[in-house]
């Protein structure tokens, strides 16, 4: 089925003494209340924090490296929860998250958070923390020498039950290809162990520009339950990597995916429980990519594979009340950093009340609107409700 036939036949560490009340979201994890245990909450403001402070409310950290520290030699049981207050962080380093020595679950998470999220009546866009990346490039990256000129994680995530929420994070100032055969690549959040489960990154805006600051892709995940909702991802390469064969329970929903000029999601395989529902994506090289379980084991091993010429998905994916216009492909199979991508067959996607269109989606400009960044109001794509707020 060439695109055209395709798109005819679809219609388709320090312990707060107080506790804030954070609001609690309507969509995406289903909230479990918290156990009594004593939260540890972490504030970090790169304007009056002080990485010497103890990161309570009037004595914050200064930057979210040390608050990734603090948290990893928490002990003990309980939520902890990281806040970024409005304005721009400068991350320099990598920051790891590996609480060994605490107990988390679904209801007691790690949570780094905007301390206003996009569903609170007092937010605007001025007040989303901004990351932007400064890491020097590593000559390894997952454990293992790097061929392609240097990677970087940006967050690496190496706990289950985590939560990203509200947060602008961009790119990585450097020339992507500056010789032939070199791709340097920021991966802002990293997840890279099979053992891990339960990974939430809501009302967050991912943003990167080819020229300026690259964002190679903005979530890489193994293991079992991702869940990407209610996200703007504008200039990437590509949005999210489900990066683990036959894993379970991931979910992307609720998002506005532009310009991604490599690919609008990535899946490796994963089982055909992937919830995808209410994206929009508009002006994209390509809606999926589909790579092999194999083949992406193969990547995360350091064995590069190839495309394969007729390669076929093996797996069936429902595309739920969503809008895809304006895209020059609709699907198609590759591995690795190098994008190689070949064309597939799109019929291994189920469209169900999805419309195709060759028309991009009109994204509303004006940075003093709430609705910035969104599918103007009024339009089919903006009936999908896919955007950051719940």
């Amino acid at each position: 089925m060439n695109r055209r036939q395709f798109m005819r036949d679809s219609t388709i560490g320090a312990a707060a003494l107080a506790i804030p009340a954070f609001p609690t979201l309507s969509a995406g994890r289903q909230r479990v209340s918290p156990s009594s245990q004593r939260e540890v909450v972490i504030r970090v403001n790169p304007k009056t924090g002080n990485d010497a402070n103890d990161g309570e409310r009037a004595t914050p950290l200064r930057t979210l490296p040390e608050a990734a520290r603090r948290a990893s030699r928490s002990v003990g049981a309980g939520p902890i929860t990281i806040l970024l207050s409005e304005g721009i962080h400068s991350i320099a380093e990598e920051a790891v998250f590996r609480p060994e020595r605490r107990s988390l679950s679904r209801a007691d998470r790690l949570t780094i958070r905007a301390e206003v999220l996009p569903d609170d009546p007092a937010w605007h866009w001025g007040r989303m923390p901004t990351l932007i990346h400064t890491i020097p490039l590593e000559p390894t990256w997952n454990g293992r020498p790097d061929p392609l000129g240097g990677a970087v994680n940006g967050m690496l995530i190496d706990a289950s039950h985590v939560s990203i929420l509200g947060l602008r994070i961009l790119g990585l100032p450097v020339v992507e290809s500056p010789v032939a055969g070199e791709i340097r690549r920021l991966y802002a959040v990293s997840r890279l162990r099979d053992q891990l489960d339960d990974l939430e990154v809501a009302h967050c805006a991912f943003a990167g520009d080819h020229v300026i600051a690259p964002n190679h892709v903005g979530i890489i995940a193994r293991g079992n339950g991702v869940v990407v909702h209610h996200c703007i991802f504008r200039g990437l390469k590509i949005s999210a990597v489900y990066w683990s064969g036959g894993s379970r329970g991931h979910a992307m929903h609720h998002c506005v995916l532009d310009d991604q000029y490599g690919s609008a999601v990535w899946t490796s395989g994963i089982a055909d429980d992937f919830d995808y529902r209410n994206n929009v994506v508009t002006n994209s090289n390509y809606v999926w990519t589909w790579q092999g379980a194999a083949s992406a084991r193969a990547d995360a091993g350091g064995q590069r594979t190839e495309s394969t010429t007729g390669a076929r998905a093996t797996n069936r994916y429902r595309v739920v009340d969503s809008y895809l216009g304006g895209n020059r492909r609709l699907a198609g199979t590759g591995t690795g950093a190098r994008l190689d991508y070949t064309d597939i067959d799109p019929s291994f996607l189920d469209l169900v009340g999805t419309t195709v269109s060759d028309q991009p989606v009109p994204i509303e400009k004006d940075q003093s609107s709430r609705w910035y960044l969104h599918p103007v109001a009024g339009t089919r794509a903006a009936a999908t409700g896919a955007g950051l707020f719940t």
